[in-house]
């Protein structure tokens, strides 16, 4: 049954995708599509995967500002966890080959969100500190994996200047989320999930910093988000 239910999941993102293009090709390149697209496939993805997502510090995540967010990448299974969290004006950065997905790489170009090129670290920098003035001006928000990769539920890894670069050069707080560690194990029967806890920390000003505040940055933020991914381990109900 967790097999069905994890096909099912699956099958809906790029149906739901495809019923968004109509949205996309509406209003191109505005960013709260992103946040609508992202609701729906997250509830629909849950709730066909049987899981549920305790959520703390829901009140932390800016709704009136720019923020740059960070949050832990374990498994592809994090769109169903994250995707309904998107603050108004939310663009997300991906890397290049997602553009390629069917149906959910065309929304994905037409949401106006940053693409990179893994390859080219240089040049991915460049890019993200360039995007400090669609926070500044056009009032955006960034969401970035800052680990570029995906964990599978074995800690925590090194993050990527890219997001600390910007959120210094656009003066935003530093939002960071965090999902509790999974693997996809699942309850009896009826094959659901088993709950993943998620928590939002209160934001960090980056405002009077500069690039050589970035290690430093990076190493505080890497320890706050350490310790909230080990405290949602201790969740009662959730293990």
């Amino acid at each position: 049954m967790a097999v069905v239910r994890k096909i099912l999941a699956w099958i809906s993102v790029p149906v739901l995708c495809l019923l968004a293009l109509v949205l996309y090709l509406a209003r191109p390149f505005n960013p709260d599509n992103n946040r609508l697209l992202g609701w729906i496939v997250a509830r629909v993805g849950r709730c066909l995967v049987g899981m549920k997502r305790p959520l703390y510090g829901a009140e932390n995540m800016p709704q009136d500002r720019p923020t740059v967010i960070i949050a832990n990448h374990q498994q592809n299974d994090d769109l169903f966890l994250m995707g309904d969290l998107l603050p108004p004006r939310t663009v997300a950065v991906g890397k290049s080959s997602l553009v390629w997905v069917p149906f959910f790489g065309q929304v994905f170009w037409l949401g106006g969100n940053i693409i990179l090129n893994r390859g080219r670290s240089r040049k991915a920098v460049a890019v993200m500190e360039a995007t400090s003035e669609a926070i500044n001006q056009q009032r955006k928000s960034i969401w970035v994996f800052p680990e570029g990769t995906r964990s599978r539920g074995r800690g925590l890894g090194s993050f990527k200047k890219g997001a600390f670069h910007t959120a210094i050069a656009a003066g935003a707080p530093i939002t960071m989320v965090c999902a509790g560690e999974y693997h996809g194990k699942t309850r009896g029967w009826s094959g659901c999930r088993e709950p993943v806890p998620m928590r939002i920390l209160p934001p960090v000003e980056t405002q009077g910093l500069t690039s050589a505040d970035v290690p430093e940055l990076i190493a505080r933020c890497h320890q706050q988000m350490s310790e909230a991914i080990a405290g949602l381990a201790r969740t009662p109900g959730t293990a």
